[in-house]
């Protein structure tokens, strides 16, 4: 098949990407969902790696990010990262969302803004503008080696980041499982469940 589309991946729960993905591809859960009930985001990667006390670089990748790209921030988890004008200004120029390992502020901007973000937590104290990386190198974000161009798909279950050259291949087995769920009830789910779990504990030798 092609590339599947933007639409196409966010049709698809980051919990069913799973089928293709390893658990090293998936950030650490402690970068959530910074206001309830975010929408899903799909879109390439902007990397950006920023200094300790220094958020420099990504103040700068909101002006260099395409529309539709999701920025994806190495950060110093001790000071804001971003903020209100920050978001306002990259939410005007189409940046689908950000993915930081650190913290933000201004949540309450952000929130009645609709902007989303996944982040560490809050901090009132911003860092510096004294220091600027390359953007789109390899970085590293919760515990995932993201390259520029890889996918993010991400809501409130997590961030699943899909390497660009097994995207085909993943949305694939995501869609195939996403498929077999939808064309199940509760009861005909349970029945395969119960078979498969009864068959697995009598292979350990389980009986009670």
């Amino acid at each position: 098949m092609s590339k599947p589309t933007i639409e196409q991946l966010l049709q698809v729960s980051p919990c069913e990407y799973s089928e293709g993905l390893p658990r090293e591809q998936f950030i650490d859960p402690c970068i959530h969902q910074m206001w309830p009930q975010m929408p899903r985001i799909a879109g390439p990667a902007f990397t950006v790696k920023c200094g300790k006390g220094d958020h420099l670089s990504l103040h700068a990748a909101i002006y260099r990010a395409n529309a539709g790209d999701v920025i994806v921030v190495e950060a110093d988890p001790e000071y804001a990262n971003t903020g209100g004008n920050v978001c306002a200004v990259a939410q005007q120029r189409g940046i689908a969302g950000m993915i930081i390992d650190g913290a933000i502020r201004d949540i309450g901007e952000i929130r009645a803004a609709q902007f989303p973000v996944f982040a560490r937590g809050l901090m009132p104290k911003p860092g510096a503008k004294e220091q600027m990386f390359p953007l789109n190198q390899p970085i590293r974000c919760g515990g995932v080696t993201v390259h520029a161009g890889d996918y993010i798909v991400a809501d409130e279950d997590g961030v699943a980041v899909i390497p660009k050259n097994k995207l085909i291949e993943v949305y694939e087995l995501a869609k195939a499982r996403t498929d077999k769920d939808a064309g199940m009830d509760l009861d005909a789910w349970k029945a395969q469940h119960s078979k498969k779990i009864e068959s697995k504990l009598q292979e350990l030798g389980y009986s009670e």
